[in-house]
């Protein structure tokens, strides 16, 4: 038998479930992911370090889990909010249930809630803290959450960066099989790739292009990332307010014009700040597989994976960068080139892990201006 469980947002919005994963408390701003598939992709994504994903999608769980879709060590999210879970999986590649996936990363859930009337909810006041608990009256919880620190401010970046650089050339990143994780032979190229929150299929990526990585510390300054002799920078992802990472714009003004430059979503924020932009927090932010961008120079339209809170401010780059890609649903900034220097970036996740592939050849382009540079 399941315990009840309560989801209580700061604004006084309260929704009743049952319990599901973790025994406990959880607590974090509370947003929605309209991805249909890729639950365990979205749940290792080191950019929900202290959110609770709300699914709009209402079946989860369905195929299970396995080592191989983790895009790293373990769950970063911090609650986890469905309509309905499978407590048995039905897939030859599962390896356990959701919920005991769950379990074992002690993330707390909690399903059977109207996870259409959350999302609504959220749209229209915007994205919150929250908190699910078992235990505890609705209005303590309420108060409890009125009482948590919201995301703007927050340098989550730093905090979960690797400790110490390391080396990556691991490919296959659609791949399940032993040979998608094959070393590849005889990289060409060397990109640095500072680590504000990544994600493995970027690396993959990479490597399968011919590059030969090397991850660095958040904190690593432009002259010691220089030292590396590489061909090129990679800013990836991450969670948190850009504007707060500490040292990010500064090291990055120093490498541009350098090594050529690509950014993705956290990395296209501190880019941007660095050529003396703002940013600023979205309502309810971004966040699933179906999101349209075009591709000002050529109308092109590709759906693209998503996952921020946060936006840069157009007016605010000036002239050394020109806007490349805005977001088709609400016209927000979406890509970025800089005029004069080999560096571009994008607000969107083209390593599309869950999602679809449209945009990958933005991979192939930062390949191109670092040979072009060699």
């Amino acid at each position: 038998m399941r315990k009840r469980a309560t989801l209580a947002l700061a604004d006084g919005t309260t929704f009743e479930g049952i319990s599901f994963g973790a025994e406990g408390d959880a607590t974090g701003e509370v947003v929605f992911n309209t991805s249909l598939t890729g639950y365990q992709e979205v749940l290792t994504d080191p950019s929900y370090v202290g959110q609770m994903i709300c699914m709009t999608y209402p079946e989860q769980g369905n195929t299970g889990v396995n080592a191989a879709d983790d895009e790293s060590a373990r769950v970063h999210a911090t609650g986890y909010i469905v309509r309905h879970f499978a407590a048995t999986p039905s897939s030859f590649r599962a390896e356990q249930s959701l919920d005991a996936f769950l379990i074992r990363h002690r993330v707390v859930g909690i399903a059977g809630i109207d996870t259409r009337r959350l999302t609504r909810h959220l749209r229209t006041h915007g994205s919150q803290m929250g908190i699910i608990s078992t235990a505890g009256s609705a209005a303590a919880l309420v108060e409890r959450a009125r009482a948590l620190p919201g995301m703007e401010g927050q340098d989550l970046a730093t905090r979960i960066s690797t400790a110490q650089p390391y080396a990556w050339s691991e490919a296959g990143a659609d791949a399940w099989s032993a040979a998608g994780r094959a070393e590849i032979a005889a990289p060409r190229l060397h990109v640095v790739a500072y680590d504000w929150g990544l994600k493995r299929a970027m690396l993959r990526l990479l490597a399968e292009r011919g590059c030969r990585i090397t991850v660095v510390p958040s904190r690593t300054t432009a002259a010691e990332a220089l030292a590396l002799r590489p061909d090129g920078v990679f800013l990836t992802n991450g969670p948190g307010d850009p504007a707060a990472v500490q040292g990010a714009r500064e090291t990055v003004g120093a490498l541009l014009g350098k090594v050529p430059i690509f950014g993705i979503c956290l990395g296209h924020q501190i880019l941007s700040l660095a050529l003396g932009a703002r940013t600023y927090k979205l309502t309810f932010g971004h966040r699933g597989a179906n999101q349209p961008v075009q591709e000002l120079a050529t109308g092109k339209v590709d759906i693209t994976v998503q996952n921020h809170g946060f936006a840069v401010d157009p007016a605010s780059l000036g002239g050394r960068a020109r806007v490349t890609h805005l977001n088709l649903n609400d016209g927000t900034v979406e890509g970025i080139e800089v005029l004069d220097a080999p560096a571009f970036s994008v607000q969107y996740h083209p390593e599309a892990s869950p999602g679809p592939h449209d945009a990958r050849a933005l991979f192939g382009r930062f390949v191109g201006l670092m040979e072009r540079a060699s």
